[in-house]
């Protein structure tokens, strides 16, 4: 018996040796990190994954990466000639703009060394050149500024939301903004999915004046057409907030809150068709692939 005991044993401890052999010889992947962007402490802001890629991956890879991340994006760096190629992807789509994973690449350029501190952080997008510069403890990004017009609201919109008090509602073929007269009834807001799937464009922005002293306007931002039902904190939801706050409250700059339960803030500038978002990031979580990229 004690013999037979000890060749199991030997044979358990030959195989998690060969287990561990194996992860290690996977182990040479694709680095990743985790960072909570718009806010300056872990937990809170909204988590983006980062993939920093010697050259460009094919579409199905990345899609396939951001859909086991689960975040709401996962955004793919790869060095170029006068900066970097970024892509960005929800777990059901890619998406042609957004700020909180920016904010997180530009986090991880500075912090890996691909940048020095001193140098701007130059993105070529779907949506242009974006770019990103670190100003004291915030980065400073540089997006499209999005206007709105007023508009009547499709039923499907007015069920989704809900018994809400709502002060305007404009649309720009891609979001809806919808203004509530009360700060209160949008923290509470509790929208239904379903019919919001039903509503054409990609997503929802909710706004009010603030209920806190220190913050101008809060918001929210439901997107469940690009498999986000609600975003933590949401750069391009911003794009169009700062414009439209701006020409309501006449103030250069402005501080944002996005009231989602995890919560995050920026500070926001309009400037004819460009805002700057001005906001920190926090690494939380560095790791591994260990499957080969697959190379477009």
């Amino acid at each position: 018996m004690l013999l037979f005991a000890g060749s199991g044993s030997q044979s358990r401890s030959r195989a998690i040796v060969d287990n561990n052999m194996d992860i290690q010889s996977m182990a040479m992947g694709q680095s990743f990190s985790q960072v909570d962007a718009f806010s300056d402490r872990p937990f809170s802001g909204n988590p983006a994954a980062v993939c920093i890629l010697e050259r460009a991956a094919s579409d199905r890879w990345m899609q396939q990466v951001a859909a086991e991340m689960n975040l709401s994006e996962t955004a793919f760096v790869v060095p170029q000639a006068d900066g970097f190629g970024l892509r960005w992807f929800t777990p059901a789509v890619e998406v042609n703009l957004c700020g909180h994973a920016t904010l997180a690449s530009a986090r991880m350029l500075w912090t890996d060394g691909y940048l020095d501190r001193d140098r701007q952080a130059r993105f070529h997008t779907r949506s242009g050149v974006l770019t990103a510069n670190l100003q004291g403890d915030d980065i400073a990004l540089n997006f499209p500024a999005m206007t709105v017009n007023p508009t009547t609201p499709p039923p499907t919109l007015l069920k989704a939301l809900g018994d809400v008090e709502i002060a305007s509602i404009n649309y720009d073929e891609h979001n809806f903004l919808v203004e509530l007269a009360e700060a209160a009834q949008l923290r509470a807001l509790a929208p239904d999915f379903t019919r919001m799937r039903e509503v054409p464009g990609e997503g929802v922005i909710v706004t009010s004046l603030s209920d806190m002293d220190e913050y101008d306007f809060i918001s929210r931002y439901f997107a469940p057409n690009v498999g986000i039902p609600e975003d933590p904190v949401t750069g391009i939801a911003h794009c169009y907030l700062a414009p439209y706050w701006q020409a309501k409250l006449s103030k250069p700059e402005l501080l944002a809150y996005q009231a989602s339960t995890r919560g995050g803030w920026m500070r926001v500038r309009s400037d004819g068709d460009r805002v700057t978002l001005l906001g920190q990031a926090v690494i939380v979580m560095r790791g591994e692939l260990l499957h080969p990229v697959e190379f477009a």
